[in-house]
């Protein structure tokens, strides 16, 4: 059975996918903690690197973690052109702490680079990845990004990226690019049935059915 394991990376959250010896890697945070991942890596052939979207909190250390670990990395296509520019898809907030989280964003899309890298795969909405030795789905849950994707593992954990967000406490995603998209991804979590869920940001709660 596929097991969980939370990299915690300030306050984005990488996560590994572990079944047996082999696993993939999902998000790889910032550059300052790069180490610290490829620490927690380092016991399992990782077979895969996904990106759950384009932003540079998530995937400022493919390229880097790419290499170590010889392992492809694989995003959904609309997120592409935010790997050299991530204000291509502008942000929206509406509450006093998403305007602040606004800000800080704003400031990282400038300040920060995403080392270039090619995708290997571009996912889409029902791929497997059993073919890297896991049993997950690819579910696509736009409205963050165009291209937000999640991973729906063996029918017990979902891991929403920033589809969905765990701070100050699990709900909608406090930063958005189309608000309308990222309701209805809201109300696919919801219909896929009792999850743990996994959140880009902030510690992971389940989700009961009904």
């Amino acid at each position: 059975m596929e097991q969980i394991h939370r990299v915690r990376c300030g306050t984005v959250n990488c996560y590994i996918i572990q079944n047996g010896s082999v696993a993939v890697l999902v998000d790889t945070g910032m550059k300052k903690h790069r180490e610290r991942i490829l620490k927690a890596c380092s016991p399992f052939d990782i077979r895969l690197i996904v990106l759950t979207h384009g932003h540079v909190d998530h995937v400022q250390n493919a390229a880097y973690l790419s290499e170590k670990l010889h392992a492809p990395i694989a995003i959904n296509r609309e997120d592409v052109p935010l790997l050299a520019d991530n204000t291509l898809q502008p942000l929206y907030a509406q509450t006093p702490m998403g305007r602040l989280m606004h800000f800080v964003s704003m400031r990282n899309f400038r300040r920060e680079r995403i080392p270039p890298f090619s995708p290997s795969m571009l996912l889409k909405d029902g791929d497997s990845l059993n073919a890297y030795g896991i049993c997950a789905k690819v579910v696509a849950l736009p409205g963050h990004t165009n291209g937000s994707i999640g991973l729906d593992i063996a029918g017990h954990s979902l891991i929403v990226g920033d589809a969905l967000m765990g701070l100050p406490r699990p709900g909608l995603p406090l930063l958005y690019h189309n608000g309308a998209a990222m309701r209805a991804s809201a109300a696919r979590i919801g219909g896929l049935g009792a999850r743990i869920l996994y959140f880009g940001h902030g510690r992971p709660a389940p989700r009961h059915a009904g």
